[in-house]
């Protein structure tokens, strides 16, 4: 709960609450937990936990049986804050669509797996920089917040994990979508530099180089060197006549 930073206050989103051990820690230290949960047996059972550990706190939990990654809203009070233990084969999809499905989340903390964690907190130029981490930074600082040894895991699971915190910032300027196809374009082949990397975006590759350069950025460069501002100033580039697809 202290690396979370949860203030009395807060309205905190919980993922995959399970048998219900970290949702029993959030209770106490927030104002209301909504706990999203796909399994209607665990979903059924969580109310029953917390009125057996904390009754006097029942009234702070609201459990919603649904796919996090499908989820299309959430009842109750806007949630301000993430914590969850997520589904390390598809954390990023669910962070990533939570983020953008909540935009009253001002931060987060969740344990992924800790190359997921490495790939998520990456920077441009370094080697763990790629699709996650700058989709991530569209919303959000994103930072290391400490590792999760195996045996604190029942079962102990084969693999080691990570904590990532984020931090809600504005959005860079230009419309997510389409920066985001830049960015699973630049990446798709990653050893390529960018004018042939987008020529199927772009149309071909001096329609790439063309943007790019009108981007202000060298056509040489490969995607791991751009930073999500440098993506959302190339996706707001306008097309080449004659190429647009």
């Amino acid at each position: 709960m202290r690396t979370a930073a949860l203030r009395p206050d807060d309205v905190v989103c919980e993922v995959g609450p399970g048998l219900g051990s970290l949702t029993l820690g959030l209770l106490p230290a927030c104002a209301h937990v909504t706990a999203v949960e796909i399994d209607p047996r665990l979903a059924d059972q969580l109310p029953r936990t917390v009125a057996d550990r904390v009754p006097t706190l029942t009234d702070r939990l609201t459990v919603v049986t649904a796919d996090a990654l499908r989820v299309p809203e959430l009842p109750g009070p806007p949630p301000t804050a993430l914590v969850a233990n997520l589904p390390y084969n598809i954390a990023v999809p669910v962070l990533l669509h939570l983020l953008e499905l909540l935009p009253s989340i001002r931060t987060a903390l969740v344990l992924v797996q800790l190359e997921v964690a490495d790939r998520l907190a990456a920077t441009p130029g370094s080697a763990a920089y790629g699709v996650p981490s700058v989709k991530a930074a569209w919303y959000a600082d994103v930072r290391r917040a400490g590792a999760v040894a195996r045996p604190v895991f029942w079962p102990v699971p084969n693999v080691d994990s990570g904590l990532v915190a984020l931090s809600r910032r504005p959005a860079p300027e230009g419309d997510r979508a389409a920066t985001f196809a830049v960015i699973d374009a630049a990446f798709a082949t990653r050893r390529k530099g960018l004018r042939a990397a987008l020529a199927r975006w772009a149309g071909s590759p001096a329609a790439a180089e063309a943007r790019l350069r009108a981007a202000g950025i060298d056509p040489t460069t490969r995607g791991e060197q751009l930073s999500v501002t440098d993506f959302a100033r190339l996706a707001a580039t306008a097309p080449v006549p004659g190429e647009e697809r």
